[in-house]
């Protein structure tokens, strides 16, 4: 007994100390409870409330066993918020920032710290939702009109929309709008100047490939065109930095009733002729040099202008003018039937999201410098460019004599250019190899005299120059030949000359700001999109200069940092999903889409199954599964859900069975779009396979899975992931994003093309992988800045972190459809009765009831102070409502009280205790300006409308506007700063 005890005390003293061990080692700081808003209590407290005495009962209740992951996802241990930055830190240092004059589309710049700080590093700013709706997201609706606005002065076009993802991207965009808009069915042909930035063409060729479009690359001087060209795209200036007189060549291609693009400069726009001016019919750039850094390929916003003939055609959204309820004017999105959640397989583009935060970023330059400001460092650039040519040219180089904007391109020998390229990269300086032979010098805002006289050096390989610098310039001509010179006035708006001050700019953003609601506000329930926390640690390594600060085109050795940061998370998002191979490329979830599609039919054609075009897809899916299919060259067929939601097994295995000879794939969701696990997923994956399908999984919901389930392990062949929502990147009011693809081992040599060389120079000598879809972004990693986002967030949490997060996500959903259950029916439940981390409550009994539709009670939940939920999809009428895991309980149940007491008023009006027109949630929202009024013709009162609960006395968020009428805007279209004074 005495033995006994001793062995106790011993095992209990040495328990101890290893106690205390860990205790003086391990981190104080521990980042996963400042990310799940639930403390143990409170996940005590709910569990009990569902009826389970801990939380891995309900998820064994609601996960079908035999999905489940078995083991531990196999990830570095946690680290603290500190350690994770130091960390990150000491990765970060491995890149070399160098002054690169590559140029191609990408240029260092100079971001104004007023915007920096106020939008960039402003969780007001970076964690709004897409601005669906409307009245409480008036203020970067306001920013996105003055951004179009600046595109359609600058550009020369009469519409623009609110931005797209890169130039490469857009440039395939009205690639595709030409193509559906040619009444040639015949025609076939895009022809591509051989001028064009490298990368376009690369993205251009793969996003032509299914589609049977024929790109043709040559010289625009001596193309002839035939009848069978449906467009054409020119890069202005030229990629050589040469600007060319385009009007006759448009003149040519306008004959063949075809379409010209024009891949402009938005900078040098201020300086030369604009696209619109010489009968361009769509522009398309980047808006990267108006103060958004390089990070290494993104994110940047693209910018697409067009004539307003094809407002119907444009993709991506637009910005549009309305009124609201009073006559107000107020903004929303336009032209909302022409987005392709709606068109679905009708589409010709995927896209449905923007670079919101990037084109606010960029029109806030244009507003911070006004046109002086523009034309001033468009100036400066150029001038400078002019007395480092003729320097070049009096060290007697040979240079491009055509007129140029900012690029430089001079001809030497091999020697030479050995020579300098060796001297230049020792004095950490990249230039241009354009080709055997020919260098190009591209310089930019950041670029000094200093920096001048030091290419001089390098070209003249000796420190003393055989003249002054101010030789050079009293001899400089910096005039441009008047035939390009821009002669028409550009960001004439009041908007760009009204805040040059730093205390008005900061003011006018402050009352932009004020307008949205945003995470910082309060929950957004959004079902589907899920708006995680966006950790300030987390976001804090994206203005990092070493990584922000680096040319997407550089030398790989630069870039070591990089290359670090990609490998670790490809291998860690692989062990998430357990898929074989990670491709980083694709910078928004829609591209995801395509490129998952894209290889899986390059898979099909290397088998030789070259007919295979069929893809399956639930009726229940995304809206941009089926336009990304259609992109893909595939045809849509459509399959049944049942009753409760799910794919419904009969109709799958017969339509599989009658299309087995063309059967490409299945497109699913999982967790279904309807919030349920279903139960017969693997059985699902087993009959496309049967029948010589792959399965396509959308990583929608992937907040459902992470650590308790791997898409690969349960039949996906490829599966995209939102970083953008499961992985932490904010959504930054509509963008960025990015939407990575995994794929299982057979599909890995067709994934996205990374090498360098091939995007700098597409008639590179290198080797390339034949196998690749090619080019899916126009950079080989993408919205390269932002992943650090999700590096961290990964670092931060480890694995039993995440799989946590994944738990309490799920508890959280299945909370408030147990509160709100008996007022508003669930709609979808697993064979468990339970949801995913998501569920839909059914609103259309209230419609038949009451007269109130699921429009009015969420834009009642302004009057709360909540942003609605995800509102009438997947099924019209109904909400889904997504908490994720990093609210607390109190906020939950603020959100279900906020939902009882509007069905209390709903009930109200059933009752008829309230007028079925005159009430508060057909009135609501209730703006300030409508409750100062005198006159008050309402049945309830002014407290009623406006607070309706003790949050709101404490913490109210005022709508700027009341409801607005979206179809007078549609009917009345306006999409620039002009049509605001009309209402006003």
């Amino acid at each position: 007994m005495l033995n006994q005890n001793l062995a106790t005390d011993h095992i209990q003293n040495s328990n101890k100390k290893k106690l205390e061990f860990n205790h003086i080692f391990s981190s104080a700081d521990n980042f996963l409870s400042r990310h799940i808003g639930l403390d143990d209590q409170e996940i005590d407290t709910i569990t009990n409330i569902l009826g389970f005495s801990n939380i891995d009962q309900l998820i064994d209740a609601i996960i079908p066993h035999d999905i489940r992951f078995k083991s531990n996802l196999n990830l570095p241990e946690p680290r603290s918020e500190y350690e994770a930055l130091n960390q990150l830190k000491s990765i970060a240092s491995k890149n070399k920032i160098f002054r690169s004059y590559i140029g191609m589309g990408y240029h260092d710049c100079i971001i104004p710290q007023v915007i920096q700080r106020n939008i960039l590093e402003n969780p007001s700013w970076y964690t709004s939702y897409t601005p669906y709706q409307a009245e409480i997201s008036q203020g970067r609706l306001e920013a996105l009109i003055n951004y179009q606005t600046m595109i359609i002065e600058l550009t020369g076009l009469e519409i623009a929309n609110a931005s797209l993802l890169d130039e490469g991207t857009a440039a395939a965009e009205a690639m595709s709008m030409s193509y559906g808009l040619c009444k040639n069915k015949n025609a076939h042909i895009f022809f591509v100047s051989s001028l064009c930035h490298p990368q376009t063409i690369q993205v251009l060729k793969t996003r032509a490939n299914p589609l049977n479009i024929k790109i043709v690359v040559d010289d625009h001087r001596s193309f002839n065109s035939d009848d069978n060209v449906f467009g054409a795209l020119l890069q202005y200036p030229a990629t050589d930095g040469s600007i060319y007189d385009y009007r006759s060549f448009v003149e040519s291609i306008h004959a063949k009733n075809a379409l010209v693009t024009v891949a402009a400069d938005l900078l040098s726009l201020s300086l030369i002729t604009p696209p619109g001016e010489f009968g361009a019919d769509i522009a398309i750039g980047t808006t990267q040099r108006f103060g958004i850094p390089l990070g290494y390929g993104g994110p940047h916003a693209a910018y697409f202008a067009t004539k307003e003939i094809y407002k119907r055609q444009i993709p991506g959204r637009i910005v549009g003018v309305s009124k609201d309820i009073r006559g107000n004017p107020a903004l929303r999105l336009a032209l909302q039937t022409r987005e392709q959640h709606i068109k679905r397989e009708k589409a010709t583009s995927n896209i449905c999201t923007a670079q919101v935060l990037l084109a606010i970023i960029a029109g806030m330059y244009a507003i911070y410098h006004g046109s002086e400001g523009i034309k001033n460092i468009s100036l400066r650039i150029h001038e400078l460019a002019v007395i480092l040519r003729d320097g070049l040219e009096k060290l007697n180089y040979v240079v491009n004599n055509n007129p140029f904007f900012d690029t430089v391109t001079v001809s030497l020998d091999k020697d030479k250019q050995d020579k300098i390229i060796q001297t230049t990269l020792e004095k950490k300086i990249n230039l241009r190899l354009l080709q055997k032979g020919v260098i190009s010098i591209s310089l930019n805002e950041t670029t000094t005299i200093d920096d001048i006289i030091e290419l001089w050096q390098i070209f003249a390989q000796q420190d003393n120059l055989p003249f002054s610098i101010e030789e050079i310039i009293n001899k400089a001509n910096f005039h441009l030949p008047s035939d390009l010179r821009r002669t028409t006035k550009y960001l004439i708006d009041p908007i760009f000359s009204s805040y040059h001050s730093e205390n008005e700019l900061i003011r006018y953003l402050h009352q932009l700001e004020k307008k949205d609601l945003a995470l910082n506000t309060s929950m957004i329930p959004l079902g589907s999109c899920t708006m995680k926390l966006n950790a300030t640690t987390e976001m804090v390594p994206v203005t990092w200069s070493e990584f922000n600060k680096i040319h997407p085109f550089v030398p790989l050795d630069q870039a070591l940092g990089y290359s670090t940061l990609f490998q670790q998370l490809e291998q860690w998002l692989g062990e998430i999903t357990g898929f074989a191979a990670i491709s980083l490329q694709p910078n928004a979830g829609s591209q995801g889409e395509y490129a998952g599609l894209h290889v899986i039919r390059r898979y099909h054609q290397a088998c030789g199954d070259t007919q295979k075009n069929i893809c399956l897809i639930p009726e229940s899916a995304h809206g941009t599964n089926p336009a990304s299919a259609i992109m893909c060259g595939m045809k849509v067929v459509v399959i049944k859900c049942d009753k409760n939601g799910n794919i419904d097994i009969l109709d799958l295995e017969q339509k599989a069975k009658m299309y087995e000879h063309n059967l490409a794939a299945l497109m699913v969701t999982y967790p279904s779009t309807h919030g349920v696990f279903e139960r017969h997923i693997i059985d699902i994956c087993n009959i496309i396979h049967y029948y010589g399908g792959q399965v396509y999984m959308d990583g929608a919901n992937m907040n459902a899975q992470v650590g308790l389930m791997r898409p690969a392990d349960i039949g996906a062949d490829v599966c995209h992931l939102n970083l953008h929502k499961t992985f932490c990147i904010p959504h930054g009011g509509g963008g960025p994003g990015a939407g990575p693809i995994g794929v299982k081992s057979h599909l890995m040599r067709f994934l996205p093309d990374t090498n360098i060389e091939k995007y700098m120079n597409p008639s590179g000598s290198r080797e390339k992988n034949l196998d690749s879809i090619g080019s899916i972004s126009s950079t080989p990693w993408g919205s390269a800045n932002i992943l650090v986002i999700s590096w961290m967030y990964i670092v931060m949490m480890g694995s039993k972190g995440l799989t946590q997060a994944t738990k309490i996500a799920i508890l959280n959903a299945n909370y408030i459809a147990y509160r709100l259950t008996n007022y508003y029916p669930i709609l979808f439940k697993g064979d468990s009765g339970y949801v995913a981390h998501e569920c839909i409550i059914d609103l259309r009994p209230l419609k038949k009831k009451a007269g109130i539709e699921v429009e009015d009670i969420a834009k009642r939940l302004m009057d709360f102070g909540f942003h609605a939920p995800t509102i009438s999809w997947p099924v019209v009428g109904t909400m889904m409502i997504e908490p994720t895991e990093s609210e607390n309980l109190s906020e939950l149940d603020r959100f279900c009280d906020a939902m009882i007491t509007i069905y209390d008023e709903v009930k109200m009006i059933i009752n008829g205790e309230i007028d079925r027109i005159n009430n508060p949630l057909k009135n609501c929202p209730h703006t300030a300006i409508e409750i100062a009024c005198d006159e008050w013709n309402r049945p309830y009162s002014r407290e009623k409308a406006v607070y309706p609960s003790p949050w709101t006395k404490k913490n109210k968020f005022w709508p700027s506007v009341g409801r607005i009428d979206n179809a007078f805007g549609d009917r009345n279209f306006v999409c620039s700063c002009d049509g605001i004074e009309t209402y006003k």
